[in-house]
């Protein structure tokens, strides 16, 4: 392997295989590299095959050179800009409010529920009041 290729660097190059993993791209006669699935192009990449075919010819940038393993990394993503995402407002919650008790009500009687026994003789006492009014 040549030491042509600079980390950094952009070069054109021509798909040769597709994989499930990413795509290897030819530098040259010589020399390729490997443009793994999460280099492809910015967001998520399901399958390779929606985004390149064998035989393209794309814009890459090497991002690492190993020349011990004789293998190249190169993204296809770090040569496009990203894309301006819109700022979503995340759904607010509702806020919540505190009861405010006036000193008023504080000093009246409590209404509302009374329990059974105390309605009882309560309407007893209705009922008797409306035979004496007959």
């Amino acid at each position: 392997m040549t030491t042509k290729y600079e980390v950094g660097s952009i070069h054109t190059g021509k798909v040769t295989g597709i994989q499930a993993y990413g795509a290897f791209v030819a530098l040259d006669e010589e020399t390729q590299g490997l443009v793994h699935i999460s280099e492809i192009t910015h967001g998520f990449v399901k399958d390779v095959n929606e985004h390149l075919k064998s035989g393209e010819e794309v814009q890459v940038k090497v991002l690492s050179v190993d020349e011990k393993a004789g293998k190249i990394s190169l993204s296809i993503r770090a040569t496009e800009e990203a894309p301006v995402e819109e700022k979503k407002e995340a759904p607010r919650k509702p806020k919540k409010r505190q009861a405010t008790v006036k000193a008023a009500e504080l000093t009246q009687a409590p209404q509302g529920f009374n329990t059974l026994k105390d309605k009882l003789e309560e309407w007893i006492e209705q009922s008797k009041r409306e035979e004496v009014k007959k």
